[in-house]
């Protein structure tokens, strides 16, 4: 395996502050009747890992991949998460709800409690370990890697941002955005976000259900610049006033990570005008953007075919490349 980068995301993000269910409809999930909100007290845990000296970044709103080696070879993987079988998930639930204790312990009975994953399944670095054995987290996941190699229709969307021994990644420069190509061995050991047109919804308004387009964007590589003080009105003011953005993540020198999303502020997301609803472009979305692959690439892959037909040109926006002009 590839020796992981610090801004790697090998597992759920905490919250920057102490969270709390309110017993009302989700605003981030349809048909979830709670919702998880922040309270106003920064987590202690984040306190100690040194969030005052932390980096703040843009959270992207996508899906989580990572470049690894599988079978002596760099691969995109996709993240998936091992859960609980129907029995297993029955009974957790019965006893997260009766809350006994301060801190309740569920006793695993790791893998017999989880569902079958593939073969080429393996756990994210850092899953807690006890006897050797793996065990979930709080919400009784075990956060994991497959390669995409391993269901091609499942994830024909990963796909789409692998050219050979090369990935297509949206970088940020001091002229704007840059769609390009990297060989991945520069991207072993990293986290990305794959953003695009069959995504989470597409919130950033990419490509077309003719032509759709899918990027990878590395984790920790687009950071805010005067970012708001640690407080929960003062961030939520940011946001709410001009952070067009999903939310805040925070990267500590110690390798911990915490995170802001709108929803925890009760805030929506795709963000949405007051008076007629429409939906306000997402920061990403309001940055000039050049095409710049190598002209070398030899590929008969869909996607990159045609931006070969847009490079070196300059667009107002990521919504203005249209793959199938």
């Amino acid at each position: 395996m590839a020796a992981h980068n610090k801004h790697c995301v090998q597992s759920k993000i905490d919250c920057l502050f102490e969270t709390e269910v309110q017993q009302l409809p989700s605003n981030k999930r349809l048909g979830q009747n709670y919702r998880v909100v922040a309270t106003k007290v920064v987590a202690q845990s984040a306190i100690e890992s040194g969030i005052e000296h932390s980096v703040a970044t843009e959270k992207l709103d996508g899906t989580c991949c990572y470049i690894d080696a599988y079978q002596g070879k760099l691969v995109l993987c996709a993240r998936l998460d091992r859960k609980p079988n129907k029995s297993t998930e029955k009974k957790f639930k019965k006893f997260q709800n009766e809350k006994r204790g301060k801190e309740p312990k569920y006793e695993w009975k790791y893998p017999d409690d989880m569902k079958v994953v593939p073969p080429c399944w393996y756990p994210a670095h850092g899953v807690r370990r006890e006897g050797g054995m793996v065990q979930p987290d709080g919400n009784g996941h075990v956060p994991g890697w497959v390669p995409i190699s391993s269901d091609a229709r499942q994830y024909c969307w990963h796909q789409n941002a692998i050219i050979d021994d090369r990935a297509l990644v949206l970088l940020r420069n001091t002229d704007g955005l840059v769609v390009t190509t990297l060989p991945l061995s520069k991207l072993a050991g990293k986290t990305f976000e794959l953003i695009g047109t069959n995504i989470n919804g597409n919130p950033y308004g990419l490509g077309s259900k003719a032509s759709p387009f899918h990027i990878l964007v590395e984790h920790g590589s687009f950071q805010i610049t005067n970012p708001p003080r640690l407080d929960y009105d003062v961030i939520k003011d940011w946001l709410s006033a001009s952070g067009t953005i999903e939310g805040i993540v925070w990267h500590c020198d110690d390798g911990q990570m915490f995170k802001v999303h709108r929803h925890h502020l009760n805030l929506s997301w795709p963000i949405k005008k007051q008076e007629d609803c429409d939906v306000i472009m997402p920061l990403l979305c309001q940055i000039p953007v050049t095409i710049d692959i190598e002209q070398s690439i030899v590929t008969k892959q869909t996607q990159i075919s045609k931006l070969m037909k847009l490079n070196r040109k300059m667009f107002s926006s990521l919504v203005d490349i249209l793959l199938d002009r």
